[in-house]
C-alpha cells in the first residue's frame, strides 16, 4: 500500500520525470538517497512501469487531434485490430471500451486529406463517430 510520500513522488515524476533525486526529496521532505530508495521501490514493484517523453504533436505537423469512437459491424475484431496496428504514424492510443461503442482511437493527423483517407479505410472495418479536439484546456 502506498503512503502520503510514495504518491507525493508519483506526483512529482508525472510532472518531471528527469527530476535530481536530490531535488525530488527536498520536494517530498527526504534526503535524495531516500527518494532514490522509495522510487527503486516503486519500481520494483511494478508501481513505476517506465518513463517517457511528451511531445508537441502540432510542432511535428500533426494539427489535427482527433477521438473516434468505433463500433464494431460483427463480433470479430481481429480486421479493425489488424487496420489499427498498420496505422501507427496517426493512432495514439486504442482502448476498448464499455458504454458508448467498443473502442476509442485517440488519433493525430497533419491534414483533413489523411483524415478523410484514413476514416474510408476504417470504415471497411467498423463504424465511427469523429470528435475533434478545438482545444486543450
Amino acid at each position: 500500500m502506498l503512503d502520503h510520500t510514495d504518491m507525493s513522488i508519483l506526483h512529482e515524476l508525472s510532472k518531471n520525470s528527469r527530476i535530481k533525486m536530490k531535488e525530488l526529496g527536498e520536494k517530498v521532505h527526504l534526503t535524495g538517497q531516500a527518494a532514490a530508495t522509495r522510487v527503486a521501490k516503486l519500481e520494483d514493484s511494478g508501481v513505476i512501469e517506465g518513463y517517457t517523453i511528451k511531445v508537441n504533436n502540432s510542432k511535428l505537423g500533426y494539427l489535427i487531434h482527433a477521438w473516434i469512437t468505433i463500433y464494431t459491424k460483427s463480433t470479430y475484431h481481429q480486421p479493425y485490430l489488424s487496420f489499427v496496428e498498420t496505422q501507427e504514424n496517426y493512432v495514439l492510443n486504442n482502448y476498448k471500451i464499455s458504454g458508448d461503442g467498443c473502442y476509442l482511437l485517440e488519433c493525430k493527423f497533419p491534414s483533413n486529406e489523411i483524415l478523410d483517407q484514413f476514416l474510408i479505410d476504417l470504415n471497411k472495418h467498423v463504424n465511427y463517430k469523429l470528435s475533434i479536439v478545438i482545444n486543450k484546456l
